[in-house]
Protein backbone atom coordinates (compact mmCIF):
# COMPACT_ATOMS: atom_id res chain seq x y z
CA UNK A 1 0.00 0.00 0.00
CA UNK A 2 1.34 3.40 -0.97
CA UNK A 3 0.66 6.61 0.93
CA UNK A 4 1.04 10.07 -0.52
CA UNK A 5 3.13 12.36 1.65
CA UNK A 6 3.54 15.98 0.57
CA UNK A 7 7.02 17.43 1.00
CA UNK A 8 7.82 21.10 0.56
CA UNK A 9 11.42 21.68 -0.57
CA UNK A 10 10.96 25.46 -0.38
CA UNK A 11 11.46 25.11 3.38
CA UNK A 12 14.73 23.25 2.79
CA UNK A 13 17.18 25.66 1.29
CA UNK A 14 19.61 22.88 0.38
CA UNK A 15 17.02 20.99 -1.70
CA UNK A 16 17.29 21.27 -5.49
CA UNK A 17 14.60 23.27 -7.18
CA UNK A 18 13.58 20.40 -9.43
CA UNK A 19 12.82 18.12 -6.48
CA UNK A 20 9.27 16.81 -6.51
CA UNK A 21 6.67 18.40 -4.23
CA UNK A 22 5.43 15.01 -3.19
CA UNK A 23 6.82 11.56 -2.64
CA UNK A 24 5.22 8.17 -2.29
CA UNK A 25 6.18 6.25 0.82
CA UNK A 26 5.27 2.75 1.82
CA UNK A 27 3.67 1.99 5.19
CA UNK A 28 6.97 0.66 6.56
CA UNK A 29 8.87 3.77 5.45
CA UNK A 30 6.23 6.06 6.93
CA UNK A 31 6.33 4.14 10.25
CA UNK A 32 10.13 4.36 10.33
CA UNK A 33 9.98 8.12 9.79
CA UNK A 34 7.44 8.48 12.59
CA UNK A 35 9.59 6.50 15.02
CA UNK A 36 12.64 8.60 14.16
CA UNK A 37 10.73 11.83 14.76
CA UNK A 38 9.39 10.52 18.10
CA UNK A 39 12.90 9.56 19.25
CA UNK A 40 14.16 13.03 18.32
CA UNK A 41 11.40 14.72 20.36
CA UNK A 42 12.08 12.42 23.36
CA UNK A 43 15.78 13.24 23.20
CA UNK A 44 15.11 17.00 23.20
CA UNK A 45 12.66 16.58 26.08
CA UNK A 46 15.21 14.68 28.19
CA UNK A 47 17.88 17.30 27.42
CA UNK A 48 15.55 20.11 28.49
CA UNK A 49 14.75 18.30 31.74
CA UNK A 50 18.44 17.68 32.41
CA UNK A 51 19.29 21.36 31.96
CA UNK A 52 16.48 22.35 34.31
CA UNK A 53 17.57 19.94 37.05
CA UNK A 54 21.25 20.80 36.73
CA UNK A 55 20.54 24.51 37.30
CA UNK A 56 21.83 25.84 34.05
CA UNK A 57 23.60 29.19 34.63
CA UNK A 58 21.39 30.73 31.97
CA UNK A 59 18.37 30.33 34.28
CA UNK A 60 20.05 31.71 37.39
CA UNK A 61 20.07 35.45 37.97
CA UNK A 62 23.31 36.94 39.42
CA UNK A 63 21.43 38.18 42.49
CA UNK A 64 20.33 34.67 43.40
CA UNK A 65 23.71 33.01 43.06
CA UNK A 66 25.01 31.74 46.40
CA UNK A 67 27.74 33.87 47.86
CA UNK A 68 31.06 32.12 48.27
CA UNK A 69 32.18 31.86 51.86
CA UNK A 70 35.78 32.92 52.53
CA UNK A 71 36.77 29.66 54.23
CA UNK A 72 40.45 30.32 53.51
CA UNK A 73 40.71 33.11 56.10
CA UNK A 74 42.76 32.15 59.13
CA UNK A 75 41.27 32.99 62.55
CA UNK A 76 44.37 34.93 63.62
CA UNK A 77 44.09 37.08 60.49
CA UNK A 78 40.41 37.77 61.16
CA UNK A 79 41.28 38.70 64.75
CA UNK A 80 43.45 41.54 63.44
CA UNK A 81 40.39 43.18 61.89
CA UNK A 82 39.11 43.98 65.37
CA UNK A 83 42.13 46.26 65.97
CA UNK A 84 40.60 49.07 63.94
CA UNK A 85 38.25 49.80 61.08
CA UNK A 86 41.23 50.93 59.02
CA UNK A 87 42.85 47.52 59.54
CA UNK A 88 39.70 45.80 58.32
CA UNK A 89 39.52 47.83 55.11
CA UNK A 90 43.22 47.36 54.40
CA UNK A 91 42.63 43.65 53.71
CA UNK A 92 40.85 42.45 50.58
CA UNK A 93 39.30 39.57 52.53
CA UNK A 94 38.24 41.98 55.24
CA UNK A 95 36.40 44.15 52.73
CA UNK A 96 34.75 41.06 51.25
CA UNK A 97 33.50 39.78 54.60
CA UNK A 98 32.40 43.23 55.72
CA UNK A 99 30.46 43.64 52.46
CA UNK A 100 28.76 40.31 53.07
CA UNK A 101 27.76 41.53 56.53
CA UNK A 102 26.38 44.82 55.19
CA UNK A 103 24.37 42.84 52.65
CA UNK A 104 22.56 41.14 55.53
CA UNK A 105 21.64 44.62 56.81
CA UNK A 106 20.63 45.85 53.35
CA UNK A 107 23.24 48.61 53.46
CA UNK A 108 25.94 47.30 51.12
CA UNK A 109 25.64 50.52 49.08
CA UNK A 110 27.84 52.23 51.68
CA UNK A 111 30.92 50.07 51.12
CA UNK A 112 30.26 49.96 47.38
CA UNK A 113 30.19 53.76 47.22
CA UNK A 114 33.36 54.00 49.30
CA UNK A 115 35.16 51.56 47.01
CA UNK A 116 33.93 53.40 43.91
CA UNK A 117 35.36 56.63 45.32
CA UNK A 118 38.70 54.94 46.04
CA UNK A 119 38.86 53.81 42.42
CA UNK A 120 37.72 57.23 41.21
CA UNK A 121 40.59 58.98 42.99
CA UNK A 122 43.15 56.87 41.08
CA UNK A 123 41.76 57.81 37.66
CA UNK A 124 44.23 59.76 35.54
CA UNK A 125 42.35 60.34 32.29
CA UNK A 126 40.08 63.41 32.27
CA UNK A 127 37.64 61.65 29.95
CA UNK A 128 37.39 58.61 32.20
CA UNK A 129 37.14 60.87 35.22
CA UNK A 130 34.04 62.54 33.81
CA UNK A 131 32.49 59.21 32.80
CA UNK A 132 33.07 57.67 36.23
CA UNK A 133 31.77 60.79 37.99
CA UNK A 134 28.49 60.55 36.10
CA UNK A 135 28.24 56.82 36.85
CA UNK A 136 28.84 57.28 40.57
CA UNK A 137 26.28 60.07 40.68
CA UNK A 138 23.70 58.00 38.80
CA UNK A 139 24.18 54.92 40.99
CA UNK A 140 24.67 56.43 44.46
CA UNK A 141 23.78 60.13 44.57
CA UNK A 142 20.82 60.88 42.32
CA UNK A 143 17.39 60.99 43.97
CA UNK A 144 16.33 58.02 41.83
CA UNK A 145 19.63 56.18 42.22
CA UNK A 146 19.26 52.39 42.60
CA UNK A 147 21.76 52.40 45.50
CA UNK A 148 21.26 55.85 46.96
CA UNK A 149 23.45 56.57 49.96
CA UNK A 150 22.29 58.55 52.98
CA UNK A 151 23.88 62.00 52.77
CA UNK A 152 22.50 65.47 53.39
CA UNK A 153 21.05 67.71 50.70
CA UNK A 154 23.89 70.25 50.74
CA UNK A 155 26.49 67.55 50.10
CA UNK A 156 24.42 66.22 47.20
CA UNK A 157 24.09 69.71 45.74
CA UNK A 158 27.85 70.27 45.95
CA UNK A 159 28.52 66.99 44.14
CA UNK A 160 26.06 67.80 41.35
CA UNK A 161 27.88 71.09 40.84
CA UNK A 162 31.38 69.59 41.01
CA UNK A 163 30.79 66.77 38.52
CA UNK A 164 30.17 69.32 35.76
CA UNK A 165 33.95 69.72 35.76
CA UNK A 166 35.02 66.79 37.94
CA UNK A 167 38.26 66.52 39.83
CA UNK A 168 39.53 63.52 41.80
CA UNK A 169 38.33 65.16 45.03
CA UNK A 170 34.73 65.95 44.09
CA UNK A 171 33.34 63.01 46.12
CA UNK A 172 35.64 63.38 49.13
CA UNK A 173 33.11 64.99 51.47
CA UNK A 174 30.46 62.36 50.79
CA UNK A 175 33.01 59.56 51.04
CA UNK A 176 34.19 60.82 54.44
CA UNK A 177 30.61 60.95 55.71
CA UNK A 178 29.90 57.37 54.61
CA UNK A 179 33.21 56.20 56.06
CA UNK A 180 32.36 57.74 59.44
CA UNK A 181 28.90 56.18 59.32
CA UNK A 182 30.30 52.70 58.69
CA UNK A 183 32.98 53.10 61.33
CA UNK A 184 30.62 54.40 64.00
CA UNK A 185 27.52 52.27 63.38
CA UNK A 186 28.26 49.28 61.14
CA UNK A 187 31.74 48.25 62.29
CA UNK A 188 30.81 47.56 65.96
CA UNK A 189 27.84 45.44 64.82
CA UNK A 190 30.10 43.60 62.41
CA UNK A 191 32.49 42.61 65.21
CA UNK A 192 29.54 41.16 67.16
CA UNK A 193 27.98 39.41 64.16
CA UNK A 194 27.88 35.66 63.58
CA UNK A 195 29.73 36.18 60.29
CA UNK A 196 32.77 37.59 62.09
CA UNK A 197 32.60 35.44 65.20
CA UNK A 198 32.49 32.30 63.07
CA UNK A 199 35.78 33.29 61.47
CA UNK A 200 37.57 34.17 64.70
CA UNK A 201 36.36 31.10 66.60
CA UNK A 202 37.02 28.60 63.86
CA UNK A 203 39.72 26.71 65.72
CA UNK A 204 40.08 23.00 66.37
CA UNK A 205 38.99 21.36 69.62
CA UNK A 206 41.33 22.07 72.56
CA UNK A 207 44.01 19.50 73.16
CA UNK A 208 43.14 16.96 75.81
CA UNK A 209 45.46 17.23 78.80
CA UNK A 210 45.68 14.85 81.71
CA UNK A 211 45.69 16.20 85.22
CA UNK A 212 46.72 14.24 88.21
CA UNK A 213 43.92 13.92 90.68
CA UNK A 214 44.60 14.78 94.28
CA UNK A 215 42.74 13.52 97.26
CA UNK A 216 41.87 16.06 99.91
CA UNK A 217 41.38 15.10 103.54
CA UNK A 218 40.05 17.66 105.87
CA UNK A 219 38.69 17.69 109.35
CA UNK A 220 36.36 20.09 111.03
CA UNK A 221 37.71 22.55 113.58
CA UNK A 222 35.79 23.30 116.72
CA UNK A 223 34.74 26.66 115.24
CA UNK A 224 33.10 24.88 112.28
CA UNK A 225 35.72 25.75 109.63
CA UNK A 226 37.45 23.10 107.56
CA UNK A 227 41.07 22.22 108.15
CA UNK A 228 43.00 20.83 105.17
Amino acid sequence: MKIFVFLFPQFNFSAPKEEAYFKMLSEDELLACGMKETQSRNKKSRLSLLLTKSGSHENVSPEKKPQAKPNHIAPDMAMRWSDSFEELLSHTDGVEVFTRFLRTEFSEENIEFWLACEDFKTTESATKLQTKAKQIHAIFIDKEAPKEINIDHSTKAAIEKNILQPTRSCFNVAQDKIYSLMKRDCYPRFLASNIYLTLTKRTGPPAMTRRRSRSFVFSERPDGTAAW
